[in-house]
């Protein structure tokens, strides 16, 4: 397993958790707005973080930590991802997970094993090929059933999860927040956040977009909520 990242303290990538976080190498969708560029086009260029290191770090702040976050990149794409959870549960610690919902074989073969404790899916954008494949920068027309596999393995597992959307100007607008929540209907937990600025982002243009304003992410709030009442806003 070739890790790529490590931040031992988050306050914010496990909702009520403090966690430690594993970057994991590699994507199979190219997000426009997607601030992990290193990870996603270059992992070979980042040097490689030993397993042993992180559990030695996990050992000496058991009394800290409460779980240990796996992104990327998308974590799902590595075969021995499978073994990664079950090493990190084996120390004591609980397993997120993040994904992008295009391996729903591998999210079932998690859940199944009971090797992931949280689950957090984003969902880029309306569940059609076009509004897709603009949030996601490649042609989603491959993708989209199998994400909604994993929406419906998610909305019909015990797994505790949250569907999440990062709302971007130029890409997101009120009517695509109403068609994501109709295809999330009935989800346990749905959070909404905002896009960062001035980050380096896998298309340079995304670096210079403005987020949206407060005023405008309660509006998208307001309407999400209408259709998924548990929706909060996260950041």
């Amino acid at each position: 397993m070739e890790i790529k990242g490590f931040v031992g303290v988050s306050l914010s990538d496990w909702d009520g958790k403090v966690s430690s976080v594993i970057f994991l190498p590699g994507c199979n969708l190219r997000c426009p707005f997607c601030y992990n560029r290193g990870l996603v086009l270059q992992p070979g260029k980042m040097p490689t973080i030993a397993l042993k290191q992180i559990q030695n770090y996990l050992q000496t702040k058991r009394q800290w930590i409460d779980g240990v976050v796996i992104t990327g990149g998308e974590p799902t794409l590595q075969n021995d991802l499978p073994m990664l959870c079950e090493d990190i549960r084996k120390t004591g610690f609980g397993v997120k997970v993040d994904t992008n919902g295009t391996n729903p074989k591998m999210l079932g073969r998690l859940i199944e094993g009971k090797l992931v404790d949280y689950v957090a899916l984003d969902v880029k954008a309306p569940l059609t090929t076009e509004k897709y494949s603009a949030a996601c920068g490649v042609n989603a027309e491959a993708f989209l059933e199998k994400i909604k596999e994993t929406v419906q393995i998610l909305l019909n597992q015990a797994v505790e999860y949250e569907f999440r959307t990062t709302l971007v100007p130029t890409l997101h607008e009120t009517g695509d927040m109403e068609a994501i929540c109709r295809a999330i209907k009935s989800c346990r937990k749905y959070a909404l956040q905002n896009f960062k600025s001035e980050v380096e982002t896998i298309d340079p243009r995304f670096q210079s977009v403005r987020p949206f304003s407060p005023v405008q992410m309660k509006r998208f709030l307001q309407v999400a909520r209408k259709i998924v009442p548990n929706t909060i806003l996260r950041g």
